[in-house]
């Protein structure tokens, strides 16, 4: 039995609709996936240390192949990660990489990660374009 079935779920949410990707070799297609939903966008890569050693070079390549070349902002592990310090970390990361509100902060990893890139996104410049990509 394949398991490289790719299913896409479209979410429909009006003016606030988007897709949600599953499948095999989706990081290396990431920049290919975010290029054709917001063309011209630049982004900012949000991931743990754990997850970045695994899988934040695969990602960056999928990027890198659609013209997305981005910023990096890596956290500690774990839960004590999630803090306004850390939230800082990420929002000064998003504003040292110059990006603007059409622009999508990416968060690879899980739940820590995916809660503070999202909020991040959500107060940066009036709300950004987020990215979630669960590990």
């Amino acid at each position: 039995m394949s398991t490289n079935t790719n299913v896409t779920v479209e979410v429909g949410l009006g003016d606030r609709a988007y897709d949600i990707l599953i499948g095999s070799g989706l990081l290396l297609r990431a920049g290919s996936e975010i290029s054709r939903r917001l063309p011209g966008t630049r982004a900012a890569v949000v991931t743990d240390v754990n997850v970045a050693a695994a899988h934040l070079e695969t990602l960056k390549a999928g990027l890198e192949k659609s013209g997305i070349q981005p910023a990096e902002i890596t956290l500690p592990a774990g839960e004590k990660t999630k803090s306004f310090a850390h939230l800082e970390e990420v929002v000064d990361g998003v504003l040292a990489a110059r990006l603007e509100r059409g622009d999508v902060v990416i968060a690879l990893g899980g739940g820590v990660i995916g809660d503070l890139a999202g909020f991040a996104a959500g107060i940066v410049r009036r709300g950004m374009n987020f990215v979630q990509v669960p590990t």
